[in-house]
């Protein structure tokens, strides 16, 4: 038990796989909130939404509630987990370095908060407890008749 606690465990164990799943699901359904608020705001948000690409600011909205909402779901169970997590890491660097570029640290630090986490998930991946892990072990059964 010391030792469990004292040294890391395997990377790929079962106790590693479950703290990343509950940081999907945390994580994932705070960052859906967002992205359920400005689904539900829609028509009031599209006129006054930050364009900060140039694309119009209905655009803008849409994306960032794809990111938000769309992609949070996808992180959450791990499905196509990697390419998920894109539109989520470049919704937060729009966050943090334009749309909130001059604002005091406190103000854009959840989107700072939002985008360390999410980096760190994408570089450790999901985990054992994922659909992307479910249809890697069948491929890989697959391919080994």
């Amino acid at each position: 038990m010391l030792k469990r606690f004292l040294f890391p465990l395997k990377p790929d164990s079962a106790a590693v796989s479950a703290i990343l799943l509950i940081v999907r699901i945390v994580f994932g359904l705070l960052l859906m909130n967002h992205g359920i608020d400005k689904w539900s705001n829609y028509q009031e948000l599209s006129a006054v939404f930050p364009d900060p690409l140039g694309i119009g600011s209905p655009l803008s909205l849409g994306l960032a509630i794809f990111g938000e909402l769309v992609c949070s779901m996808a992180f959450i169970i791990g499905f196509l987990y990697r390419l998920a997590m894109i539109p989520m890491i470049f919704t937060m660097v729009v966050a943090f370095f334009v749309i909130h570029a001059n604002d005091a640290f406190n103000v854009k630090e959840l989107a700072f908060v939002y985008l360390t986490v999410f980096i760190l998930m994408y570089i450790i991946g999901p985990g054992r407890f994922s659909v992307d892990r479910l249809i890697g072990n069948i491929f890989s059964r697959k391919a080994g008749l």
